[in-house]
């Protein structure tokens, strides 16, 4: 089973596609991230964000639009939402929740906790666990890092203490890990042999950069590559029976032209034999309950070695 350590270390063994396996006999998973957070910047949330255009867009008609379409395949999507959204806005959640769909966490302010003092990334995930809680009538059980528009490296935003902070909240799995296509256990101590589940993400997949980016009105949209992202990795995954996410924003995905696209994509995706499209929540809890950790997860020391000439 393969498990990494802060993205990079792994056992170099991947799950094998005879090994993967999903409930009833369907062939493949197909997962459905709409990320909520409409911060700009690594500080989070600001009232400029709130106030822009595409954002009101977004939480209004391209929501509703989103929420119809999902309904229409029997698609149940994870909503990651930071705090301050699922508490500012009442009405989306309710109507997310009502039909079905799970909200997971996404920060207090879908912050970057590397820009934190310490101590406050703990006391922002206590804050936004209660939030959530209120909101919702039930703890989050995931926990996402989604990249931004002006993340470097689309990598997210997590800190060497974030995996074993969640664990210690009883999260059940991370939503945007890089380090593979299937599910895996990140390592967050070694000795210990601790870890979180961690569910597959990938910026070619996620709408933040094909439409409207780096910045609006520039020209640089790209939703005919985007589209053939989607389906060229949907194609491949499919012929091995694995998993394939997407990640999507109403605020981008929303608007006409672009939600055709998702729209033709996800009919086409469903029209196939077996495709489970599941929550991250049921997803997290099949596979640990397929592949659990007591026997399925045997961490050896890491291949990687230090040498004196080494820049690592």
């Amino acid at each position: 089973m393969p498990w990494k350590d802060n993205y990079t270390t792994s056992d170099e063994i991947g799950v094998r596609d005879g090994a993967v396996t999903w409930p009833q006999g369907r062939h493949m998973a197909l997962g459905l991230t709409v990320n909520l957070n409409p911060a700009a910047k690594a500080c989070g949330i600001t009232a400029e964000d709130l106030a822009y255009p595409t954002w009101h867009f977004g939480v209004q008609e391209g929501l509703e639009a989103f929420l119809g379409l999902f309904e229409r395949l029997g698609i149940k999507a994870t909503f990651a939402v930071p705090a301050l959204v699922a508490e500012a806005y009442g009405r989306q959640v309710e109507a997310i929740l009502t039909a079905g769909h799970e909200i997971a966490a996404q920060g207090l302010l879908g912050e970057d906790p590397n820009l934190l003092d310490p101590g406050q990334e703990a006391d922002h995930m206590d804050r936004a666990g209660e939030i959530l809680k209120r909101a919702t009538g039930a703890a989050p059980k995931g926990w996402y890092a989604l990249p931004r528009g002006d993340d470097r490296f689309a990598t997210g935003t997590v800190t060497d203490a974030t995996i074993g902070l969640l664990r210690e909240r009883g999260y059940g799995y991370f939503g945007n890990g890089l380090a593979d296509d299937a599910p895996y256990y990140w390592i967050s101590d070694f000795s210990k042999r601790e870890s979180l589940l961690t569910l597959p993400y990938y910026y070619h997949f996620d709408d933040t950069f094909f439409l409207m980016f780096p910045h609006e009105g520039t020209g640089l949209e790209r939703p005919a590559a985007l589209k053939r992202n989607w389906r060229a990795q949907f194609l491949a995954q499919y012929r091995r029976g694995r998993y394939f996410n997407i990640t999507v924003s109403p605020a981008r995905s929303g608007w006409q032209h672009r939600f055709d696209d998702l729209a033709s994509f996800l009919e086409e995706a469903m029209s196939y034999p077996g495709v489970w499209a599941a929550s991250a929540s049921d997803l997290a809890a099949h596979w640990q309950a397929t592949s659990p950790t007591e026997t399925h997860l045997q961490p050896a020391a890491s291949i990687w070695r230090d040498y004196d000439d080494s820049l690592s």
